[in-house]
């Protein structure tokens, strides 16, 4: 199987994403006077990427409240405030999710604004909604939709509570293609070297803080788990010394995924304790990439992408490895779940 990087693919891929940027923008900037709190809903990899964005509301907005849900549990709790004043974003990559096509639906007689981000128009998710984002074939949909819902979101609290950095968001995000482009280009001879090193390990451990989860997530269970069948755990930082780092001895392979947030004291303490407990050590740190076109005001945003950008290498190796590629399936879309 061929797992060369492919820079023009991965670019013209999310040119659609890029062009649609301004507009997520002004949306989010037209709503802004209309809402008091933002409900993310979506499964899998997109939820993760929601968890970052409500990492920077919750740090940025005085006013805003956020919350992000499993669709599933999202219907079940029925939030007594979907009023007139709630803005609902709903993402799935194929459109067809069944939890979040039924949480459309459960919104559709709401008062609340309900705005969807997925990669096809014609599927269920963005039929039922009135405002829709559709990012197009990619092989980077968790990128994209990153983009526009951060763009959204971004341009809500430029307009509702003058943060500065609306300008500087929409410029960084377009060029957050090349920089993710980058990343993995830099990282590919040593994603090569530890894939062999790590090729016979079935077990891993992920530790991230803060928006930095989302790439510990998603890498760890969207690819390694879902996509090779590995065993495959993170942590959050702030909860490794309440019972995880028992499990650490010198035979225990770690990733350390470091970004440039608030919440890096947290890893930085992580990896101290690694350095003199553990043996096997893979330690990633966003500061290691240029992330050129990026403000250094956006770059602690962007950094959980810029590092997945990375890390996928390693998968994308481990795969050749194992013989096994990242498109293996054993359950899903093929099995009654």
């Amino acid at each position: 199987m061929s797992i060369a990087y492919d820079r023009a693919r991965v670019q013209e891929g999310l040119a659609q994403t890029r062009a649609a940027v301004p507009r997520a923008f002004a949306l989010g900037r037209r709503l802004a006077p209309e809402i008091d709190r933002i409900y993310l809903v979506a499964c899998g990899s997109a939820n993760r990427a929601m968890l970052g964005i409500a990492y920077w509301l919750e740090h940025f907005s005085p006013g805003i409240e956020v919350r992000r849900y499993f669709p599933a549990e999202f219907m079940a709790i029925d939030p007594p405030r979907l009023d007139g004043r709630t803005l609902v974003l709903l993402a799935s990559k194929s459109g067809t999710t069944p939890e979040t096509v039924a949480a459309a639906a459960f919104l559709k007689d709401r008062p609340c604004k309900v705005v969807a981000f997925s990669q096809h128009a014609d599927k269920p998710l963005g039929q039922s909604v009135p405002e829709r984002f559709i990012v197009g074939e990619t092989s980077e949909s968790f990128v994209a939709m990153f983009m526009l819902m951060q763009a959204l979101v971004g341009g809500v609290m430029a307009e509702k509570e003058g943060w500065p950095l609306g300008d500087k968001l929409v410029s960084s995000l377009d060029a957050l293609p090349g920089a993710i482009c980058d990343a993995a280009e830099q990282n590919e001879e040593r994603a090569a070297a530890d894939a062999r090193l790590y090729a016979q390990d079935r077990n891993f451990y992920h530790v991230a803080s803060g928006p930095g989860f989302t790439t510990a997530y998603v890498f760890g269970v969207c690819i390694l788990m879902e996509m090779l069948w590995l065993h495959s755990y993170p942590i959050e930082a702030a909860e490794f010394f309440h019972g995880p780092f028992e499990i650490i001895d010198r035979s225990t392979p770690l990733i350390l995924i470091s970004g440039e947030d608030p919440s890096r004291p947290l890893m930085e303490r992580v990896s101290a304790f690694c350095d003199t407990h553990a043996g096997r050590v893979m330690k990633y740190d966003s500061r290691d990439f240029a992330m050129k076109g990026i403000a250094p005001e956006i770059r602690p945003i962007v950094a959980p992408y810029i590092l997945q950008s990375a890390l996928k290498r390693m998968a994308a190796h481990l795969s050749v490895l194992h013989d096994q590629p990242l498109s293996t399936r054993r359950y899903m879309w093929k099995v009654a779940y």
